[in-house]
């Protein structure tokens, strides 16, 4: 169990001024000094990747929430949480928060990810970390009536740095939510079954898009299974490092 917690860092894949990063950050100032290190764009799809070849640009930036400082990075996910942690903040933070992304993290997903990416570098470096996502239209309608609960009690468990906590909030309606479920485990399906799209151009290059079908198949006790059936998820992801 965490005790004592003085410093927390987020970070997302979504930006630094997406509005999930900024609601998370409000919603987490209660428990301790905050600080956000997040790319400056949007870097979804990152995973864990890291740069290695050209410098990372880092800039001080106002952020809507007040007492937070505010770092605006160009490197990925995993980039801002290693500058964070062995750079930026005068000391290593006690836990690292990852989201809120705009669109689930559960299945298959979880592999591409650069907000799971985000927090796996955080136990990576031995802090504790918790990762957060809720559904595409309209999702922050659940997280936002639920995140209070949810953090208080995620932060009140025993956290080491063989997994990070993942938590889905489900796209639906406050009367449509079934509850919370509890270590669920990663779906091997997917939300989207995936193809390319091809277009040839004028010059003969071929251009491929990516085009996903959405799917409801998953696992029982599954993190997407939970989703789907619209319940709260709150489950591990194992550190494969």
């Amino acid at each position: 169990m965490l005790k004592n917690i003085k410093r927390i860092m987020i970070t997302n894949d979504d930006g630094v001024k997406a509005d999930g990063i900024i609601r998370l950050a409000k919603a987490v100032k209660s428990y301790g000094e905050v600080w956000v290190v997040a790319p400056d764009v949007q870097k979804s799809g990152a995973s864990h990747s890291i740069n290695l070849h050209t410098p990372i640009s880092v800039s001080e930036v106002e952020f809507p929430v007040e007492g937070v400082k505010a770092f605006s990075v160009s490197g990925s996910p995993a980039d801002c949480v290693r500058i964070g942690v062995l750079n930026l903040l005068p000391k290593k933070p006690d836990l690292v928060f990852s989201g809120i992304n705009f669109g689930y993290n559960a299945g298959t997903d979880v592999m591409y990810s650069g907000t799971i990416g985000a927090a796996m570098e955080a136990v990576f470096q031995g802090i504790p970390s918790i990762a957060l996502s809720e559904g595409t239209n309209e999702g922050y309608i659940i997280t936002d009536l639920w995140l209070d609960k949810i953090l208080s009690e995620v932060i009140g468990m025993r956290h080491g740095t063989d997994n990070i906590v993942n938590i889905n909030f489900p796209t639906c309606k406050p009367e449509e939510l079934k509850g919370i479920l509890r270590n669920r485990f990663v779906s091997k399906s997917c939300i989207y079954k995936d193809t390319y799209i091809c277009n040839t151009l004028p010059d003969g290059t071929k251009t491929y898009m990516i085009n996903g079908e959405y799917q409801e198949n998953a696992e029982d006790g599954s993190d997407l299974k939970a989703l789907f059936d619209k319940y709260i998820s709150i489950g591990t992801v194992n550190n494969i490092g």
